[in-house]
């Protein structure tokens, strides 16, 4: 367990290399006694800041949610990170590559909801109950970590390595979709990337967004409505590079693009 004093400090150098663009050396190589706690105050702690200085949480995102990727860390749940309104990209708009360390691209089914979701008792049932639409979207994550050298603790205390994310026009009530059936594609310059399916995620992406609920419930926080959330990736993450014009293509869902200048 780290001091208050070390989690700021730690908090403020995450935090610098974002606004710098200049990678940091692993958190954890300097404090390997950092646990998911220590993680979780550090995310927290930038959060607040930004919030203090005028951004406004829109909702939540979960990372890790593919067995693959938590065997590869070593774990057996999910983790999440914040989702900024200042963190929301346009379609129209491309984006500078410059602004980003190592910026990848990720195929998710986002979720909006219309009502509240229950905190510790939340269930798939409640998910769909309370969602108004499910979109297409594209999650930017990035690593403030040089060459995302990255532990467990590394990207959650990073905001789970989000750094923003597009939302496709389309909106499908989940009664008119099979939400754990919706197979993706992306497509980088027009070139097939990268394929799969929304089971990837915990085998229904409904699954990631109860956790979630439950999950941040442990922090004093609820899912509200008018939240976005983010369940995890249909596909691997893809590296995006200057000039890259991505799509995501849904099935029965529509497409979303992003596009890096």
């Amino acid at each position: 367990m780290l001091s208050g004093a070390t989690r700021e400090r730690l908090a403020a150098d995450l935090a610098r290399a974002e606004h710098s663009a200049i990678a940091m050396a692993p958190l954890t190589s300097g404090h390997p006694e950092m646990d998911v706690v220590d993680a979780y105050e550090i995310q927290l702690i930038n959060i607040r800041q930004r919030l203090a200085a005028g951004a406004r949480v829109v909702g939540h995102k979960v990372g890790l949610s593919s067995k693959a990727m938590q065997a590869m860390m070593g774990v057996d749940e999910p983790d999440y990170g914040h989702l900024l309104e200042d963190m929301l990209v346009r379609e129209d708009e491309p984006v500078p590559a410059g602004r980003y360390l190592y910026p990848r691209v990720e195929v998710e089914v986002a979720f909006i909801l219309a009502e509240d979701l229950p905190g510790a008792e939340c269930t798939v049932e409640d998910v769909l109950a309370a969602t108004a639409a499910v979109a297409p979207a594209i999650e930017l994550i990035d690593s403030r970590i040089v060459d995302w050298s990255i532990g467990l603790c590394d990207t959650i205390a990073d905001n789970a390595s989000s750094a923003g994310y597009v939302l496709g026009e389309q909106r499908v009530a989940p009664a008119d979709i099979d939400i754990a059936g919706v197979d993706a594609v992306l497509t980088r310059n027009g070139e097939t990337v990268a394929q799969g399916r929304s089971d990837g995620v915990l085998g229904d992406p409904a699954i990631a967004v109860a956790w979630l609920a439950r999950k941040v419930a442990d922090f004093g926080v609820r899912l509200r409505a008018g939240d976005i959330v983010l369940p995890g990736s249909c596909t691997r993450a893809i590296d995006a590079r200057p000039g890259d014009e991505f799509v995501a293509h849904f099935g029965g869902l529509g497409t979303v693009g992003l596009t890096f200048e």
